[in-house]
């Protein structure tokens, strides 16, 4: 599988700083003493053809995305519907949906397992999304062999503590300019609101793959549920709740976030958190009750 960044002369000296950091940040976290992240897609070379494109090469583990799985099961779902199929057999139903659930959790504990392993090794990833996440199988009764892996990492951030105090990096400078207007100036304080950082967009993931996949098509999009969430709602999840819950269309998105008792919504909220110091880190989402799948 091939990644291509266009030379100098049609993408200017970005596309080749970016080529350049997904390069390092990709050789950088496989040469861990910890062996290879199975969450995180494989680099197996690179080079730069004569017009001055940078080819980056990788593993091929999966040619759809989170984002090509979300359409498409929301296109299946208007189709059914559209066809009449949702009703008239609710126990063949109610196991599509049970094999949706674990699916997605699988999805998002595998995306926040390959983004724990980054801020391990003191790498942001800063454009998590649901077009960063790469599948082997789309097909959610084979979801015990599902392996989801980050990919996308050109815009990563390092945040050792030695780089956060000599260079502040060709991509950050929007990320530390947000820092500081929410008051993190020193190295650890960077480094926390950085990790927040990651885990917030983690969180809008999550929301995400609960109001796209569980939907039918065009009901939602991300800029529309981000717009709901921040700007409607200012980042309060009961009442974004309540609002979604008199929309019919938007029920087993509501449904599934009630599992464990409302778990989803929780952990939503926590991720979503507008004070950045009371976030969770990567490795408390997976362990949370919702993510660890202890509400299937």
């Amino acid at each position: 599988m091939f990644k291509v960044y266009p030379g100098q002369r049609t993408g200017g000296i970005e596309a080749d700083m970016m080529a350049a950091n997904e390069l390092n940040a990709h050789a950088f976290l496989q040469s861990s003493s910890k062996g290879l992240c199975q969450n995180l897609v494989v680099l197996v070379g690179g080079f730069e053809t004569k017009t001055g494109e940078q080819w980056l090469a990788f593993r091929s583990d999966g040619k759809y995305s989170a984002a090509d799985y979300a359409k498409l099961t929301s296109e299946k779902i208007s189709k059914n519907h559209s066809a009449g199929e949702s009703s008239w057999n609710r126990f063949e139903t109610e196991q599509i949906l049970k094999c949706r659930r674990y699916f997605v959790i699988k999805l998002f504990q595998g995306a926040m397992s390959g983004l724990a392993y980054m801020h391990d090794h003191d790498r942001l990833h800063q454009s998590l999304g649901p077009s960063s996440v790469i599948l082997n199988t789309i097909v959610e009764k084979d979801a015990a062999y599902l392996v989801p892996r980050l990919r996308d990492l050109s815009f990563s951030v390092d945040i050792s503590f030695q780089n956060l105090e000599e260079d502040p990096g060709t991509f950050s400078e929007g990320l530390w300019r947000r820092a500081a207007a929410a008051g993190a100036f020193t190295p650890m304080e960077k480094r926390a609101f950085g990790i927040a950082d990651d885990v917030y967009e983690a969180g809008l993931l999550l929301a995400y793959l609960a109001f796209v996949t569980f939907c039918e098509a065009n009901v939602m999009d991300s800029l529309s549920l981000q717009r709901l969430l921040e700007s409607t709602f200012r980042l309060d999840l009961q009442a974004t709740r309540e609002y979604c819950l008199a929309d019919d269309r938007l029920l087993e998105a509501v449904k599934f976030l009630d599992l464990g008792e409302g778990a989803g919504w929780e952990l939503l909220q926590a991720m979503l958190n507008p004070d950045f110091q009371q976030r969770p880190i990567a490795e408390a989402v997976i362990n949370h009750r919702f993510t660890a799948g202890a509400v299937l």
